[in-house]
């Protein structure tokens, strides 16, 4: 670049000298040495322009490069003047700083979105006018969509919620319901924004707190368990204890007296069974985990809830398992869960000889174990469905409401879920799911 640059002020300094002294040889009229200076003066001036041409286009060539993103274009550095030698050297020299660092940056952004797409928080990046620039893995799943460019894409959960999205502000924290084909989400929403080439960004975090509000739900369910399980034994022991020892008194001897003392211990004996059941949501043992193959767990499950079930028209398919499954959880637990939603089902099926139950276990995007337990039986209304996992909360005529609110008590036991998926096609399946992570 210093030769450029030499030859440049040699040639410059020769132009201008020309013109000197063609000027002088025209006051002094010697009009052939003015005739000489000119031409030399052209002559120059050409071989300026000649020297720096092909050094200009070429620049121009590798601006519009850069700008449409061609990292393809290089200049050849043989066969050509030292001057332009030179040059092409040095603009492939500065080609290539940038197209490095372009690839940088460019695995640097692929390496950000493979962490958000790691990271189990939903986050969504908004831009103006309801334009969306990125989302990760997570919003999508917990939002039920396939991608997301705009915010009016948000309409197919309800028809709200584009424009709740389109009025978030910094700083702004809500809560919003919805379903997302797959289950009932309660996603707590957080905004933050950042600037970036002079456009605010607002980005906006998504939690499934899902969990949290049934653990809690679950604690208190648990203590008044504990509190009521604890008032009614400490009351009916004694009436229990006193009705049974006047039984044995030589004055009971009376049929009338005998009848009401036998229906009291009765009635007594009765009570503390029913509440020693549900002394079983807070005495849970803890878990024992072990690895364990799913497949022939699924089809010890069947084979039991096949013979010991009075409804033997209804079938009960594996219709689905990945190869090689894999399970670390207590597997006494799991099968006391997996049971009891077996025998749900055939109850609910009842004697109809169209009755199915079809059980699946997979793995899911983010490497969580799923197990479906779903029937064809009676549909269960939206009213039923937000309580079937309320401790004495029941459908069935003798039943007692705990069935489902131990099952689900015994998975978060086991570090898992338990959730009644929602209706997603015309066959209106039952469906109940496990999943552990």
């Amino acid at each position: 670049m210093n030769r450029i640059y030499n030859n440049f002020f040699v040639l410059q300094a020769v132009v201008l000298l020309s013109t000197a002294l063609a000027a002088l040889s025209f006051l002094d009229s010697h009009l052939w040495y003015g005739a000489l200076f000119i031409l030399l003066t052209i002559a120059g001036s050409y071989k300026l322009y000649l020297l720096y041409r092909q050094p200009m286009k070429n620049l121009g060539f590798l601006l519009d490069a850069i700008e449409n993103d061609d990292t393809a274009v290089r200049f050849s550095e043989v066969n050509h003047p030292p001057h332009t030698l030179q040059v092409n050297k040095a603009l492939n020299r500065i080609a290539q700083i940038l197209y490095s660092d372009k690839r940088s940056i460019a695995q640097r952004e692929k390496y950000y979105e493979l962490i958000l797409d790691f990271v189990d928080t939903g986050i969504i990046i908004l831009g103006q006018n309801g334009f969306i620039y990125q989302t990760n893995k997570a919003a999508l799943r917990l939002l039920g969509l396939p991608v997301l460019t705009h915010t009016s894409q948000l309409s197919a959960l309800y028809s709200a919620l584009p424009n709740q999205f389109n009025h978030l502000s910094t700083d702004d924290r809500l809560q919003i319901d919805l379903n997302n084909g797959a289950e009932a989400v309660h996603l707590s929403l957080r905004v933050s924004s950042v600037t970036l080439k002079d456009e605010e960004l607002r980005i906006v975090s998504l939690s499934n707190i899902n969990r949290e509000l049934d653990e809690r739900e679950v604690d208190a369910w648990l203590k008044l368990t504990r509190v009521l399980t604890h008032e009614i034994m400490n009351s009916l022991t004694p009436v229990t204890s006193i009705s049974e020892t006047l039984l044995r008194l030589p004055d009971a001897k009376s049929p009338e007296m005998q009848q009401g003392l036998d229906t009291i211990a009765t009635t007594s004996k009765g009570l503390i069974n029913f509440v020693n059941s549900y002394r079983q949501l807070t005495h849970l043992p803890q878990p024992n985990p072990a690895v364990f193959e799913v497949r022939p767990f699924l089809e010890r499950m069947i084979h039991l809830a096949t013979h010991q079930s009075t409804f033997s028209e209804v079938g009960i398919f594996l219709s689905r398992i990945d190869d090689d499954l894999m399970l670390y959880a207590d597997e006494q637990l799991v099968g006391q869960v997996v049971t009891n939603l077996l025998n749900n089902a055939l109850q609910a099926i009842g004697d109809n000889p169209k009755g199915e139950i079809h059980l699946k276990a997979y793995c899911d995007e983010q490497q969580a174990v799923l197990i479906e337990v779903a029937n064809n039986g009676p549909v269960i209304s939206s009213e039923e469905a937000t309580q079937i996992f309320v401790p004495f909360f029941t459908t069935k005529p003798d039943g007692c409401g705990i069935g489902l609110s131990l099952s689900r008590q015994i998975m978060r036991q086991c570090g898992g879920t338990l959730t009644l998926s929602p209706y997603r096609n015309d066959k209106q399946l039952t469906q109940f799911t496990l999943r552990f992570v």
